[in-house]
C-alpha cells in the first residue's frame, strides 16, 4: 500500500511565535494612539462578543475596516516586510526544529493562520513553507478596501482551506500544530494533532 504524502500544517501565532504578531502589526503601521482608540470605538462590538452575541471574527473585519480602508497597499506591504523581520526573532526554537525536522523527512509544509499576508508571507518564505493560508485584506485600485478577500482564516475556515488546497484530507497523513480554541476543528482533522507542543513542557520543547 502506497504511503500517504505528510503535510505538516502550522498555525502560527503563539504556535510558531513566542508572542502575538497581529496587534504589534496595527501599533507599527498605525501608531498606538491610533489603535487605542480604534479598540476604544469598537468596545461595544467587543462586548457582544463576550456575551455570544456577536463573533470574534466579525470583531476583526469591524477592526481591519477601521483601520485599512483607503490605506496604500504599498505602504502596508513595506511595513510587513520590516514587521517579519521583527517576527523572525520571535520563533519559538523548538517550533523551528520541528519546521526543519518536517522540511528533512520532504513533508509538505502549510502555514495557517487568521494573521495577515502582508507580514506572513516573507515569514513563511523565509521558513521555508510550501502553503501559506491566511487572512487577507482585500485591495480595490492600489489600496485597501476596507474588507476581506474570503473569510477569516480561523476555527472552520482552516479545514475548509486546507481541504481547497488538497482536496480529500483522508489521502494525507496530516500533522497539526496549535496552540487555541481558533486552532480546535484543525487539530480535529489531523491524524497527528499537537496541542502547544512547543511551550515549555510541551510535546517538543
Amino acid at each position: 500500500m502506497e504511503r500517504r504524502r505528510v503535510i505538516a500544517a502550522f498555525d502560527f501565532d503563539v504556535t510558531i511565535t513566542a508572542r502575538d504578531t497581529f496587534v504589534p502589526f496595527l501599533t507599527t503601521t498605525f501608531g498606538k494612539n491610533t489603535v487605542r482608540m480604534t479598540f476604544l470605538r469598537l468596545a461595544p462590538e467587543a462586548a457582544r462578543v463576550a456575551l455570544g452575541l456577536s463573533s470574534r471574527d466579525r470583531f476583526k473585519e469591524r477592526l481591519l475596516r477601521s483601520l485599512f480602508m483607503g490605506q496604500s497597499v504599498e505602504r502596508l506591504r513595506a511595513v510587513g516586510q520590516e514587521h517579519a523581520a521583527e517576527i523572525m526573532r520571535w520563533i519559538r526554537p523548538a517550533a523551528r526544529q520541528r519546521i526543519d525536522w518536517h522540511k528533512e523527512q520532504s513533508d509538505r509544509l502549510v502555514m495557517i493562520s487568521a494573521s495577515l499576508d502582508l507580514y506572513l508571507e516573507p515569514v513563511a518564505e523565509a521558513l521555508g513553507f510550501d502553503d501559506l493560508l491566511c487572512t487577507r485584506p482585500s485591495v480595490n485600485h492600489l489600496v485597501f478596501d476596507g474588507g476581506l478577500s474570503g473569510n477569516n482564516c480561523r476555527g472552520p475556515e482552516k479545514v475548509s482551506r486546507l481541504r481547497n488546497l488538497l482536496g480529500d484530507l483522508s489521502d494525507f497523513e496530516i500533522h497539526a500544530y496549535g496552540d487555541s480554541a481558533g486552532d480546535r476543528e484543525l487539530l480535529a482533522v489531523a491524524d497527528h494533532p499537537h496541542f502547544r507542543a512547543f511551550e515549555p513542557g510541551g510535546e517538543f520543547a
